[in-house]
């Protein structure tokens, strides 16, 4: 990080204290009613914790700036033996078909010895077809009956009979990539050898986090037709803000796909039950016991992420909920255990879902002094432009301009303004001890219905107001009171804009296709009138996959409807396949086929799993695109919602005019 940078991050805090001091001591109205200075000081409280928040993310990238700790993946050492590891699947009442996906990846993952890889299927269930696709597998089956500690408890199961010197976790629904072990195990045998030849300066790794990647767009890239503009919403913290924690060696579990030294996890008494979130406490326990974690920045595994609204919001007030109580369970703001940097980062932790109730202050206040006339801070135009201003401006831009590239300043407040209203309570009830009765495991199947709709209300209220809050506050407003108002309008209008966003976000989009797509350029042939063709495919998914063919003079040969028969090549393994053509589209060089596939041999059909899912979607945005602007995104949303007004009306009147 060069000096004007540096000079630039200090300058931010440094303009942000001065407005804080001035906002604490010179603008909080004392003498006004109860309930507006009640208000006002959940303002100025929010605005200090949205900075301290802020400040915090600047001090760890100028700290793993300045100590130069890139996490790189270290390579096996064939001289030193590679350790057993348990790869434990853990399930709950997952449809099989899913969790064949992961358990078939499983079996395809790269080992230096793969008799020293045992891989588990944990079910809680003890389902019969569980069992039996354990058994056609070939690996181990750990059933139990009466689970009455989730996903803890069905772990801790299968731990107590299980003894390998690592062990990973995953999801039913997280499908690791064959070089999942090849690139978190040599961490560990690295750390090994350097314990043996340093251990006065070698400090022992718990855990190796790698991040949590998703294959199918989540709900704000796919509502908002952005699947390949913006990332996923989950990616902000496992390849930025878990990789920061990981350079301060305390990065935290997040549920699935990390690389556990065995030692650690029974040091700390195997996985907590008396939370609901029991992987950010089980990473918290371990860095407690002395033991360090890291975070990767390359994702080797992927799952799938919920698209419909209610899934998502109950996800999201599950970890809120588990977090808070988490966070009472380890006392981590009094745990003498808890070292200075990961209390920090713990405390920051805690602190992310209370930015939610936040966001619902900075929505408020603006709309309450220009409906009402409630003034919740006591200070002129010129004195906020001069203290105000100057902060405001130079930390958001310190805030986007981050070495990575997967969320800007903006998309974060979206995101948090989406969640705002349905997390805020559950927060506040878990903070002063009153916990939810019951939680489910969360749905990754799409289930749309009526009730869908309701989530859009609190959204419409909160727009409708803020719109007419514009419309009240400016109208009849001319020269200087326009500019002594400015403040209050760029409020609003910034609010404004989230919330329009997520209206959008809240209105369902229909899913055309059944299965994921996947770029996969691979090769194959068909066979056409005894004659067999070359062809590339363009992409494949689980019911199909479409190709061009090689061959100029039979670009244009298959026909809709057409049954074909045909082999495609997995790192030089056949895979056969009967296909039917439903499409063809393009001319001449840009001609392609869209076929339905059935793969009858079980081998062939494992090798084309694997095809699909070994490797990241690159279908899905992996980074931001910063050509895009936030209008152009919206203006984007409302054409293609206008336009489905349109069709929907068109559509009507020809019904009609029949």
């Amino acid at each position: 990080m060069g000096i004007k940078k540096k000079i630039q991050y200090f300058l931010a805090i440094f303009l942000t204290v001065m407005y804080l001091i001035w906002r604490i001591f010179f603008t909080i109205p004392w003498t006004a009613s109860f309930f507006t200075l009640l208000f006002a000081l959940l303002l100025v409280t929010s605005e200090i914790l949205s900075s301290f928040t802020a400040f915090l993310l600047i001090i760890f990238r100028l700290m793993k700036d300045k100590s130069d700790k890139k996490i790189e993946d270290p390579k096996f050492d064939l001289n030193e033996p590679a350790p057993s590891i348990d790869v434990i699947i853990v399930t709950h009442n997952e449809e099989v078909d899913l969790l064949r996906k992961t358990v078939n990846a499983a079996k395809f993952m790269e080992y230096p010895d793969p008799k020293l890889v045992n891989i588990v299927i944990a079910d809680d269930g003890n389902r019969p077809d569980v069992k039996a696709l354990a058994d056609e597998y070939s690996v181990q089956y750990i059933g139990m009956e009466n689970n009455k500690d989730a996903k803890a408890g069905n772990i801790n199961n299968a731990l107590r009979q299980l003894n390998s010197t690592l062990l990973t976790v995953f999801d039913a629904d997280m499908i690791p990539f064959s070089n999942y072990l090849m690139a978190s195990v040599p961490f560990f045998t690295k750390n090994f050898a350097d314990l043996k030849s340093d251990p006065d300066n070698t400090e022992k790794i718990g855990f190796i986090q790698t991040p949590q990647s998703f294959y199918n767009a989540d709900i704000f890239q796919f509502n908002l037709f952005l699947e390949s503009s913006v990332v996923n919403e989950q990616d902000y913290f496992s390849r930025d803000i878990n990789v920061l924690n990981g350079a301060s060696g305390h990065a935290l579990f997040t549920g699935s796909n990390a690389v556990f030294l065995r030692e650690s996890v029974d040091r700390v008494g195997l996985f907590p039950t008396d939370t609901i979130t029991e992987d950010f406490e089980l990473g918290a326990r371990i860095n407690s016991a002395g033991y360090i974690s890291l975070a990767t920045e390359v994702a080797v595994s992927s799952g799938i992420t919920p698209v419909d609204i209610k899934s998502v919001i109950k996800q999201r007030v599950r970890w809120a909920r588990g977090v808070i109580r988490s966070g009472k369970n380890m006392h981590i703001f009094t745990n003498p255990n808890i070292t200075f940097l990961n209390r920090i980062i713990l405390i920051n932790t805690w602190l992310y879902w209370w930015s939610f109730f936040r966001r619902l202050i900075f929505i408020i206040a603006p709309i309450l002094y220009a409906l009402f006339h409630i003034q919740v801070v006591n200070a002129n135009f010129w004195l906020l432009m001069i203290f105000w201003a100057p902060g405001y401006f130079s930390l958001h831009h310190v805030l986007g301009d981050t070495p990575t590239n997967i969320r800007n300043e903006r998309w974060g407040e979206i995101q948090e303004t989406f969640f705002a209203p349905y997390i805020f309570l559950p927060v506040i009830l878990e903070t002063i001890g009153i916990r939810a009765k019951k939680f489910k495991v969360t749905d990754k199947k799409v289930n749309f219905s009526w009730k869908d709709k309701l989530y859009s209300i609190p959204y419409l209220i909160l727009w409708g107001l803020t719109l007419f809050s514009i419309i009240i506050f400016n109208y009849g407003k001319w020269g200087s009171e326009i500019l002594y108002g400015s403040v209050i309008t760029f409020w609003l209008l910034m609010q404004f804009i989230n919330l329009s966003f997520c209206v959008f976000i809240s209105m369902k989009r229909n899913i055309n296709r059944k299965s994921e797509r996947f770029m996969r350029k691979t090769s194959g042939k068909i066979k056409y009138n005894g004659e067999w063709l070359p062809f590339k495919t363009r992409d494949v998914s689980d019911a199909g996959l479409s190709m061009e063919l090689c061959n100029e003079d039979s670009r244009a040969v298959l026909e809709r409807g057409q049954k074909v028969e045909g082999i495609l090549y997995h790192k030089s393994y056949p895979i056969h396949f009967d296909g039917l053509v439903m499409r063809s589209s393009g001319q001449g060089a840009e001609k392609w086929y869209g076929l339905v596939s059935e793969i009858k041999n079980n081998e062939d059909r494992n090798h084309y799993l694997e095809l699909i899912y070994d490797g990241q979607n690159k279908f899905v945005a992996a980074e931001q695109d910063n050509w895009l602007t936030t209008l152009d995104e919206l203006n984007l949303n409302i054409i293609f919602h206008l336009n489905k007004i349109e069709r929907s009306i068109m559509k009507k009147f020809n019904k009609n005019s029949r």
